[in-house]
């Protein structure tokens, strides 16, 4: 499988020092966050963690997507939300893996009309394009 050509609009830089019990900062400054483990995995949690950013910005990338799909079809999705709930545990081969779930909220619209749009949405979204295949993505309309 050969990896797609894109033609790249803008490229993120971040830097991370010390892993997951460190800090990570963008290279413009406007991101500069103390991370740490979660509790549950042993941490402080006194900071953020990765699958927190991850989640911040799928959620957001997600409902970008919405928002193209939703033009294109013409449907009123003002007031919608979407959650990116980012689980992180042991894989079977002894690593670790992440899921997703997105959960999306559009109230101005039946059911039906929300489930098509969150469908498109997902084959528009860049983070679900690059998570397809490599990790469990549930969508569920709220």
């Amino acid at each position: 499988m050969s990896i797609p050509q894109i033609d790249v609009a803008y490229t993120a830089v971040a830097t991370a020092e010390n892993g997951r019990d460190g800090r990570v900062a963008t290279d413009d400054g406007k991101l500069d966050v103390v991370v740490n483990p979660p509790k549950e995995m042993g941490g402080s949690g006194a900071g953020t963690n990765p699958e927190q950013l991850f989640a911040a910005g799928y959620s957001a990338c997600f409902q970008g997507a919405l928002g193209v799909v939703a033009r294109a079809a013409k449907a009123d999705i003002k007031g919608s939300t979407v959650t990116a709930q980012v689980g992180i545990g042991k894989t079977e081969a002894g690593g670790f893996g992440l899921e997703v779930e997105l959960i999306t909220s559009i109230p101005n619209v039946d059911r039906a009309t929300a489930e098509e749009l969150v469908a498109k949405a997902h084959e528009v979204c860049p983070y679900s394009n690059a998570t397809r295949g490599n990790i469990k993505v549930t969508l569920t309309v709220a």
